[in-house]
């Protein structure tokens, strides 16, 4: 393997920048949900890239966009992208800078190696964040590995009512062909992503091999009471929706706070309604999302979350329901790959850290039926989902080296 990979810095920042315009939000954030006006420009500027570096383009059913480097010998492709939907806000680097690594690594072994013996792909996966439609946490890979039924699309409702097959009419895809997106001629997953956390700022390196990513699950939790005049009612004749979703909200942080890192849970989203300041709300409706990279104790931590929520109910006569949109358990990364990639970082003398994921990723769904690792590279600050996300170009480079040298060791 040859340790002096040319990846330019300045082309790979040239390259977010130039997805940064699409969905563009105040001075740093992006705002890109799935099948938007700003999603479809993005996804065309990710097709001209493709194009411009040589590889072959296609777009799926669902839109994933895919860019090809043809191999000689047959056998399984080797993919490497992320997603190019964003939170809403959130920032420039989260899902796209792994879509730019792959095609700035694929294309710089192109250049140097040309034709590989293994088919190379980059993709540019079309969800993963659910920021759209709740329910579709995933989408593009979940459709790459047939993990979407055929009436989906039209069960499938977002946050302001449109349903999944009404956005994808709207950018002409075909929600009644989104089984056709699965594949079966991938062999290996490989995902560059920022950190989204602080603990290679703390450990001053730049990029890590991810071991484990965590599992998590989502609750939309509903407290269902009963409306009264906010005066008018004693506070022990109450049934009131809000006051069992503060208890819920509180027990559920106290519980993951008590079982100690890397335990985490977060209510990241409330509606009540009535919504006004004179009346006890009737029902609030709130999300929970629970993650842990160990299963024992990941099961441990649903239990005892779910236990609350009876127990609060019963506690003050509400009714407290919840589903679960989003379920998926922990993943360990394949150990080839996970050598493969450190020995990688070791041959273009970028310094790493190994880590499990505290976060969700394309990764863990695709290792449902694919070889998988990820590569992390450092977030300033700590700080993603947010228009504050940082990544230096210098950084995301020393992850990409690492890319293309795991790429070089498995494709040629």
């Amino acid at each position: 393997m040859n340790a002096h990979i040319d990846i330019d810095p300045v082309t790979i920042e040239r390259r977010l920048l130039s997805l940064a315009a699409y969905g563009a939000y105040e001075d740093t954030g992006v705002w890109r949900p799935v099948y938007s006006p700003a999603w479809s420009a993005a996804q065309g500027q990710v097709a001209a890239m493709f194009q411009g570096a040589g590889l072959k383009v296609k777009r799926d059913v669902v839109g994933n966009l895919w860019g090809q480097l043809e191999g000689s010998s047959g056998g399984p492709s080797i993919v490497s992208g992320s997603h190019i939907d964003s939170q809403l806000p959130g920032g420039r680097y989260d899902g796209a800078l792994g879509i730019v690594a792959a095609l700035t690594a694929i294309e710089a072994l192109k250049d140097r190696y040309g034709t590989p013996k293994r088919t190379l792909e980059a993709v540019a996966l079309c969800e993963e964040e659910g920021s759209r439609f709740p329910a579709a946490n995933f989408w593009g890979s979940r459709a790459v590995i047939g993990h979407i039924r055929q009436d989906e699309p039209h069960a499938i409702t977002g946050y302001d009512g449109e349903s999944m097959s009404e956005a994808m009419e709207a950018v002409g895809l075909d929600p009644g062909r989104v089984i056709e997106a699965a594949r079966t001629d991938i062999g290996t997953f490989l995902e560059l992503h920022i950190e989204q956390g602080p603990l290679l700022e703390q450990a001053n390196l730049p990029a890590a091999v991810v071991t484990a990513i965590t599992g998590l699950r989502r609750y939309v939790v509903d407290v269902a009471g009963r409306a009264d005049h906010a005066g008018a009612v004693p506070m022990d004749l109450r049934r009131d929706a809000m006051a069992g979703a503060v208890e819920i909200i509180h027990g559920v942080l106290d519980t993951a706070r008590a079982m100690g890192r890397p335990a985490v849970t977060t209510v990241g989203r409330i509606a009540a309604y009535p919504n006004y300041p004179a009346i006890v709300p009737e029902r609030v409706t709130f999300t929970v999302d629970a993650r842990h990279p160990d299963s024992r104790a990941l099961a441990q931590l649903y239990e005892r979350h779910e236990t609350l929520f009876r127990e609060v109910g019963s506690a003050r006569d509400l009714a407290v329901t919840w589903k679960v949109p989003l379920d998926q358990p922990p993943v360990l990364c394949d150990p080839g790959l996970v050598a493969t990639l450190k020995d990688a970082a070791n041959v273009v003398a970028v310094p790493i850290l190994t880590l499990h994921s505290g976060a969700g990723h394309d990764t863990q769904v695709m290792a449902t039926r694919r070889r998988v690792a990820m590569i992390f590279v450092r977030s300033q600050g700590g700080r993603s989902h947010t228009p504050a996300e940082l990544t230096t170009a210098e950084d995301a480079a020393a992850g990409a080296r690492i890319l293309a040298a795991a790429l070089y060791a498995l494709a040629y």
